[in-house]
């Protein structure tokens, strides 16, 4: 009988399980694959299996492209107001605040000069981080002095747009800004000064309708959702379905939309050899 008894106990009733630290391993959601997150920065936030591209920041899409310590901020603290007493389940002003805080962003772009590959340009960066990446009064007014630099200074532009649409806290206030960057898009093409357009996931609403299909050349990401109604919305309204993946980028490269697709690794090498040629 002593073979059926434990002599001593192995496993001991104290022992503790040790917890996985939080965000040390993500989920890509093309593929369900699990990607050590020091893996996935070294991949530029790209699945290394299935190419899927995670969404990144501001920060770290300008750190992609730019050259290191070239990037200069401006207007970093200009902030929206509350121009309607817009409330809905809270108010807009405590709505920025929070923002404000969860970011550490101002408002959901930032803008500046900087060099890619030794080539001045401005820059503007969308972060869909900041109240989904919506397009207000302060997005709209920092787009258009960033053009007006590129118009003053000659430099090339460069905007990553990633967005969910209009800011719905600003109404009408927000819709114009459409036509504000646009004019001034206008202008900068009447100065010949080269516009490339980059869409991230995703890119939908009033910046697809303005300044994302008005660039000189127009690049996506793999598999970046482009449009500018939502499928439900276009679906009620045509009366019909619609292809599979028609709001994203490969079928909108198919339809003419979109010049080019390009992977976020290639993507500073594929920006810079384009400026080479827009600036003989």
């Amino acid at each position: 009988m002593a073979w059926f008894r434990r002599s001593k106990q192995n496993i001991s009733l104290q022992t503790q399980k040790k917890d996985v630290p939080e965000g040390l391993w993500k989920k890509c959601e093309g593929c369900g694959e699990i990607i050590h997150q020091t893996q996935l920065e070294g991949n530029l936030y790209t699945c290394a299996k299935c190419n899927y591209h995670f969404r990144i920041g501001s920060k770290e899409y300008i750190a992609l492209l730019a050259d290191e310590g070239s990037f200069k901020e401006m207007d970093s603290k200009m902030r929206s107001t509350d121009p309607l007493g817009f409330v809905d389940t809270k108010s807009y002003k405590d709505r920025i605040k929070e923002s404000v805080k969860k970011s550490s962003l101002y408002d959901a772009v930032r803008t500046g000069r900087g060099k890619i590959n030794g080539i001045p340009v401005v820059i503007g960066c969308m972060d869909f981080a900041f109240i989904g990446g919506s397009m207000g009064s302060v997005v709209g007014e920092k787009v258009a002095r960033a053009i007006d630099l590129a118009c003053k200074t000659k430099m090339p532009l460069i905007i990553v747009s990633s967005t969910g649409g209009a800011r719905m806290m600003e109404g009408a206030l927000s819709l114009m800004q459409m036509a504000k960057t646009s004019s001034k898009l206008a202008l900068l093409a009447e100065r010949r000064v080269p516009f490339i357009s980059i869409l991230t996931d995703p890119t939908t609403g009033g910046v697809t309708a303005s300044w994302g299909m008005l660039g000189d050349i127009i690049l996506a990401e793999p598999g970046a959702l482009i449009g500018f109604a939502g499928p439900r919305v276009i679906r009620q309204t045509v009366g019909k379905d619609l292809p599979k993946g028609f709001q994203r980028a490969e079928y909108l490269l198919e339809h003419g939309f979109v010049d080019h697709i390009v992977h976020r690794k290639d993507m500073k090498q594929m920006v810079a050899q384009l400026l080479c040629l827009l600036l003989r």
